[in-house]
């Protein structure tokens, strides 16, 4: 799935806005005239890479760009051995990072790549909107994407538009599944629970038993004892 995320924004990025695609990343910062004269207050985020590149290794790549430019580092986030599959809230450093963003510590926010920071379109359109409602600006250095220019702006833009198209794929192919599963004759939702399991999670919870216990000594899901008990 992150594969194919990768795929997808890479093709966004050579497809629709190739102006994006510099051969010297370093020079990605000085496109613009101006933009080097201003100390930008920057956040590095660095995570495990699945190309082997190792977290100080990126942080040693964006530092370069950051001294080149004259901005200044205001902290650098590193989550060590975290996927960023498992979500903010399980990645402290990002989520510590987002802290950060909401309080506008930082003008611009650096990472290696678009995957140490979301896994589909739908993430990352989240976290854009976190820039984009603080005007923080995004520099993607495998991507070559850097908002600070009027062309990377445009990324705020199509976001949402493909965070729609991925949202409505998604949708139909569910629909889709679901529409054969029926053909089929397979019957959806959850499992119905026996008439015997039924009463015996009654007559457990009748006597003072707990919900965890229950389904403990039942052997059956939390979320089926709570139906149960609340019907």
């Amino acid at each position: 799935l992150k594969s194919l995320f990768l795929e997808q924004f890479s093709y966004i990025l050579t497809k629709y806005i190739p102006e994006m695609r510099f051969q010297d990343l370093v020079k990605i910062g000085l496109a613009s005239g101006n933009i080097s004269k201003s100390r930008l207050r920057v956040a590095l985020y660095a995570s495990n890479s699945s190309d082997g590149h190792t977290t100080e290794y990126q942080l040693q790549e964006l530092e370069k760009i950051v001294e080149f430019n004259g901005w200044q580092i205001i902290k650098k986030f590193v989550d060590h051995g975290i996927s960023e599959s498992k979500g903010a809230s399980k990645r402290p450093a990002f989520n510590s990072m987002c802290t950060g963003i909401m309080s506008k510590e930082f003008d611009l926010i650096m990472a290696w790549s678009v995957d140490r920071l979301a896994k589909s379109f739908q993430h990352l359109e989240i976290f854009f909107n976190k820039l984009y409602s603080k005007n923080i600006d995004l520099f993607l250095y495998k991507q070559g994407v850097n908002t600070t220019l009027p062309t990377g702006k445009i990324m705020f833009q199509m976001l949402s538009v493909f965070s729609d198209f991925e949202r409505t794929m998604v949708k139909e192919r569910i629909n889709a599944g679901l529409t054969r599963a029926k053909a089929k004759g397979k019957k959806l939702g959850r499992p119905k629970v026996l008439p015997e399991v039924e009463n015996k999670i009654k007559e457990l919870r009748s006597t003072g038993k707990g919900i965890r216990k229950i389904a403990s000594d039942l052997r059956v899901g939390v979320c089926t004892v709570k139906r149960v008990i609340d019907r």
